[in-house]
This record gives C-alpha cells, structure tokens and sequence, in this order.
C-alpha cells in the first residue's frame, strides 16, 4: 500500500508540474459543497491549484456524514460516484473533466462489479487510473474513490 500511495502521489504532482498550475493565479483555493456530507477532519473536500481540481477520497456515507449508506458493493459505489458527480456540478464539472481517479477497494474480488457501475459514469474517453485492495477503509466501508479534474481557465 505505501508503494501505491507513494507512486499516487508523485503521479499528481507530476501532473500539477505538467499542468503548470504552480504558475496561475493563487496556489491552491478551496472548496466544498452541501450536497454530500462535510469533511470529517482536518482535509478539504476540493481543492485548486490552477486548473487541476483534486477531490478528496469519497466513503458511502448518508449525507449527514455519521453513518455507512449502502450494504452492497454495487450500493456503495453508486452513492461515491453520485457524491463525486455532485462535486464535479459544484464547480461547473462533470466525469468528462475527470483526468485521474485512485479507487480503493476493500475486496479486490468487487473489482468487476464495481468496473461495471464506474463504466456507466466514465461513458466516454474515461481517466487514468489506478484501483488497489486495501486493508482497511474508514468506517469499515467496500469502497473509496479520489478523483483530479481539469477545467481549462
């Protein structure tokens, strides 16, 4: 898991490098939005650094943000990916500005079915990414997703 963190982010910064989002306008602005639950601790539900948007990983929590939403594995990466599209909206965004998404999954064996459901979010031209089991996720749930998004000035 260090590894793959490790390789994540240094493939974000090589993107914000590439992007040359260090060199417009302030170094980072931040965002959030009240149609999916507050952050829950000291991170930042968006955040921008030029024209790259990073959006923090996304649980299957109800909108309250104090319990799990969904048994499934199909349930909850719905509610992620509906969650992660509300974010996109917030800033005049959709799944077709996503440049790249990590995905963590609690069962690597959830991979096909959670494929099939993120599929019909990524319709056309769908970001890199990077998908890994992991052992353990916040509140014990299936699934988590982060997401960077590029919007042109």
């Amino acid at each position: 898991m260090r590894t793959s963190l490790t390789l994540t982010l240094a493939g974000v910064a090589a993107v914000a490098a590439l992007s040359g989002c260090a060199n417009t306008g302030p170094a980072k602005a931040i965002h959030s939005t009240g149609d999916i639950y507050p952050a829950i601790g000291p991170y930042s539900q968006i955040v921008q650094a030029g024209n790259l948007y990073f959006l923090s990983g996304v649980i299957p929590l109800n909108k309250a943000g104090n319990a799990v939403q969904g048994t499934t594995i199909e349930e909850q990466t719905r509610l992620v990916l509906d969650y992660i599209g509300a974010k996109l909206k917030s800033q005049g965004m959709t799944f077709e500005n996503v440049v790249m998404s990590t995905v963590y999954l609690k069962n690597l064996n959830d991979f096909a079915t959670m494929n099939k459901i993120y599929a019909e979010y990524f319709k056309t031209q769908p970001p890199a990414r990077a998908t890994v089991e992991v052992a353990r996720l916040p509140r014990d749930v299936l699934i988590e997703i982060a997401v960077v998004a590029s919007k042109a000035p």
